[in-house]
């Protein structure tokens, strides 16, 4: 292959992590001198209507013959079998997570999502996975050759390191991510309610656009909390404004129910924040256990208990903080990152991918 088409449905300058993570990698193959294209297909993805797959047949079909077909997973997922054989040698799947395993869906859609995204899969030439454990899900559940999966986790861009809130004594702390049922932010309101009684604020940074009930449901559920004066809802930030409350913050908080990874967490990590976080993903499980402190996806007493306990206690914030910033000099790059995709998608090219 001479190049590399990459096909993404909906915006993508959407403000989220996969989105995020594509976008990145298009920037790093035109710096690299790799020829990468953008194909934008129709934003309906995952749950396509008969015109937008005939849609996305025929812009596919427009792709010049010598380059790789790179699919995000939010459309591959939900392609249909015989234009995944039509496709032939030149696809290759890029999976953030299966679409299955995201939350809010009924078990028949679920299950309709997991069988789509199975028989697809049995004809890529490749697949780029976002993390090791969407690697053995994909091995384990969908029967894909581990010969045919490479892991590029997300890369860290250095930052400068987070000089805190200007608070006091009261702790502020930071969540990003869309107001999806996946991100776990009922739980993370509850927990907080729970220790009410404790001296912080929280702002969460997310576009309530993905999911309007849930997003409603979360404003209401804070308002009933009597939370609203404390838990801020910024809607999605640019670059500036979130590195800036990534600064100002004391102490960063996934709620998680599920991520493929968790692209937020090393962005804190490079920040040289404390952590508290759900295990619901790669990224959770990789950080240091001296920057983080760990709990269950879902459990609102242990959510709880972990917050209070950095909340009540501003050394052993500093401790994790200095623990976070000595693990970011250790963070992969994006460079390394889209190498490791391009090399996937250019396999069989004379060249070398640097």
């Amino acid at each position: 292959m001479s190049g590399i088409c990459f096909a993404i449905p909906g915006d993508i300058d959407a403000p989220t992590g996969g989105y995020g993570y594509d976008r990145r990698l298009l920037r790093e193959w035109r710096e690299a001198g790799i020829e990468a294209s953008h194909l934008a297909l129709p934003g309906s993805f995952p749950f396509p209507t008969g015109t937008d797959l005939a849609t996305t047949e025929r812009l596919l079909a427009a792709t010049p013959p010598g380059h790789a077909l790179l699919i995000d997973g939010l459309a591959f997922g939900a392609f249909p079998e015989a234009l995944a054989v039509r496709l032939g040698d030149r696809l290759i799947a890029l999976v953030h997570h299966p679409l299955a395993l995201e939350t809010g869906h009924s078990p028949g859609t679920a299950e309709a999502l997991r069988r789509s995204e199975a028989r697809a899969l049995r004809h890529v030439r490749a697949v780029a996975v976002t993390s090791t454990a969407t690697q053995l899900i994909l091995e384990a559940e969908f029967s894909v050759p581990a010969d045919k999966i490479a892991v590029a986790i997300p890369g860290t861009d250095p930052a400068p390191r987070a000089k805190g809130s200007t608070h006091g004594k009261t702790a502020h702390l930071l969540a990003v991510g869309s107001l999806i049922p996946r991100k776990g932010y009922s739980v993370l309101v509850e927990a907080l309610a729970r220790i009410a009684d404790r001296r912080w604020t929280l702002t969460i940074v997310g576009s309530p656009d993905y999911a309007p009930t849930t997003a409603a449901e979360l404003r209401a559920g804070i308002a009933r909390a009597g939370l609203s004066e404390r838990i801020a809802l910024t809607g999605a930030a640019g670059t500036e404004a979130l590195a800036q409350l990534y600064d100002e913050a004391d102490l960063f908080v996934m709620s998680s129910l599920y991520e493929g990874y968790g692209m937020v967490l090393t962005e804190a990590l490079a920040r040289g924040l404390p952590i508290v976080t759900t295990l619901s993903g790669a990224g959770a499980e990789a950080l240091p256990d001296g920057a983080a402190l760990k709990v269950p996806p879902g459990d609102v007493a242990a959510l709880a208990k972990a917050l209070s306990r950095l909340i009540d206690a501003p050394a052993e914030r500093r401790q994790r903080a200095d623990a976070a910033w000595a693990a970011a000099g250790h963070l992969p790059l994006w460079s390394e990152t889209a190498r490791i995709v391009a090399e996937v998608c250019l396999r069989g090219d004379s060249r070398k991918v640097e």
